[in-house]
């Protein structure tokens, strides 16, 4: 593909992003997944800004605590009405970066691993809406939306759009500092590992491969 190509147009940590993807492991239970969620000033992907970013890693199923990554930016856009749920303030005592700075450092950090997210969908999109304005291209990794592979379990039955406090609930799951990006990107991993282990029992014998073929991850 193109974008493997190294652009002299793209900074060098790009391209070292990039150049990650030339190499991809095809058997899942060696894949590195990067289990991931940003708080930001709001939910417009145009005009709020990522306010956090938490992340952490997840290979052969198990999750990986020395594998994480936590950032906090400095944004000149602020909403004081979702300070109530992130409880990050404008001005604090936490150490916060400029927004290029943690992308690129989030970047280094993602290489060719595969997304997984619940409601992936926004939090991929704050994440582009930043390499926009860097004037650089999206994300290339492949995503897992949590929400929909519960969907593949036989314990659904709807396909209502699941939040993540009712299916930690339903699996369990404490919810530990909720509404931090660190916080619930360790909610979420715990909760991907829990629907990987049904997906196992579900078909009994099958690779998990099978699971995460449908929309094309693989």
């Amino acid at each position: 593909m193109r974008w493997f190509k190294n652009h002299t147009d793209f900074p060098e940590f790009y391209n070292r992003y990039l150049d990650t993807f030339k190499h991809k492991s095809k058997d899942v239970e060696s894949v590195r997944f990067v289990v991931f969620d940003t708080e930001t000033t709001g939910l417009d992907v145009i005009s709020d800004r990522i306010l956090s970013i938490g992340a952490v890693g997840v290979t052969k199923f198990q999750i990986h605590v020395a594998d994480t990554f936590e950032c906090y930016l400095n944004q000149d856009t602020f909403n004081t009405e979702t300070v109530k749920i992130h409880g990050l303030l404008k001005e604090g005592h936490i150490s916060k970066i400029e927004e290029r700075q943690a992308i690129e450092s989030f970047l280094n950090y993602l290489g060719n691993a595969v997304i997984v997210a619940h409601h992936a969908a926004f939090d991929v999109a704050m994440i582009n809406a930043s390499l926009k304005r860097m004037n650089l291209p999206k994300l290339k990794n492949k995503v897992i939306d949590t929400g929909e592979l519960y969907k593949k379990t036989k314990y659904v039955k709807d396909q209502k759009n699941y939040g993540l406090d009712e299916l930690s609930d339903l699996f369990k799951i404490t919810k530990h500092d909720r509404h931090t990006s660190s916080g619930d990107a360790y909610i979420t991993a715990l909760l991907f590992v829990k629907i990987a282990s049904l997906l196992r029992k579900k078909k009994k014998g099958l690779k998990l491969r099978y699971f995460f073929d449908f929309n094309g991850w693989f």
